[in-house]
């Protein structure tokens, strides 16, 4: 199973919005996907239909609490192929729960095992901070997509969570890949065009293909507790996530081509 962590401890550039819509895009290209709410405020779990205050378990549940298994917490969504581990407010006391564990920076990875033949693909939506729990997500995953608003202080920002993924590698996780930079609330302005430019001027192939335009659609979804491929199938926000969900499906074949190469 691909786990993959969406991260930025800047909040508001698009990031639960970029975890719910990139695993609704993968279920619906046939992959079994789970979508973890690692998130306090529960936002992942309202975007996918089902409301953090009426949670009999959740994912607090489940890294808290030796005996939950993962399975016993995800809720179905309506999107054949996808489920979600919920999440709500219960989750902020975890992290003080988690804090005092012996191994405690790999609870969601042992929790995540007993899982691996259930999905192909797992999508975590992290806290916008560098938590335990983040750290938890950055050690079970297999790579991190980090979105940034394209926006000139999100470049800041950006080189300290760099500089976080190079510290899990050494530690926790060696096997991290980043996925890439996906660049959000793009503008057709000059002054969006010259923030994209220089972001893929300095961090060159970090920086994917695929950009996430601003889009009213897409701000309109999660009222309706859909993402935007149902909510509004036929909007540049529906493509633009399809087309992530694309990128990144080609990056891993391209990765795991290479990697057949090198060991021959």
């Amino acid at each position: 199973m691909k786990v993959i962590a969406v991260s930025n401890q800047k909040g508001g550039c698009g990031k639960t919005t970029t975890a719910v819509n990139l695993a609704a895009a993968l279920a619906q290209s046939g992959k079994r996907t789970l979508l973890i709410d690692l998130d306090a405020q529960g936002h992942a779990t309202l975007g996918t239909g089902h409301n953090p205050h009426n949670l009999a378990m959740s994912t607090y549940d489940a890294l808290t609490k030796p005996d939950v298994p993962l399975s016993s917490v995800v809720l179905r969504t309506r999107i054949e192929h996808l489920d979600v581990s919920p999440a709500n407010i219960l989750l902020s006391g975890g992290e003080l729960e988690l804090a005092g564990l012996e191994g405690r920076e790999y609870v969601l990875t042992r929790k995540l095992a007993a899982t691996q033949n259930r999905y192909d693909i797992c999508v975590i939506d992290c806290a916008p901070s560098l938590s335990v729990l983040t750290l938890n997500a950055l050690a079970a995953a297999s790579s991190v997509l980090i979105p940034v608003q394209v926006h000139y202080y999100a470049m800041e920002g950006l080189r300290q969570l760099l500089d976080t993924i190079d510290i899990v590698r050494e530690r926790y996780n060696p096997w991290l890949n980043i996925s890439g930079i996906l660049l959000t609330f793009v503008e057709r302005t000059t002054l969006s065009r010259q923030v994209e430019e220089q972001m893929r001027d300095y961090f060159k192939s970090l920086v994917l293909k695929t950009v996430i335009h601003r889009n009213v659609r897409l701000a309109e979804a999660p009222s309706a507790g859909e993402p935007i491929s149902t909510y509004a199938p036929e909007s540049a926000g529906a493509r633009d996530y399809a087309a992530l969900a694309q990128e990144l499906f080609d990056e891993a074949q391209n990765r795991t081509k290479q990697e057949c190469i090198v060991n021959l």
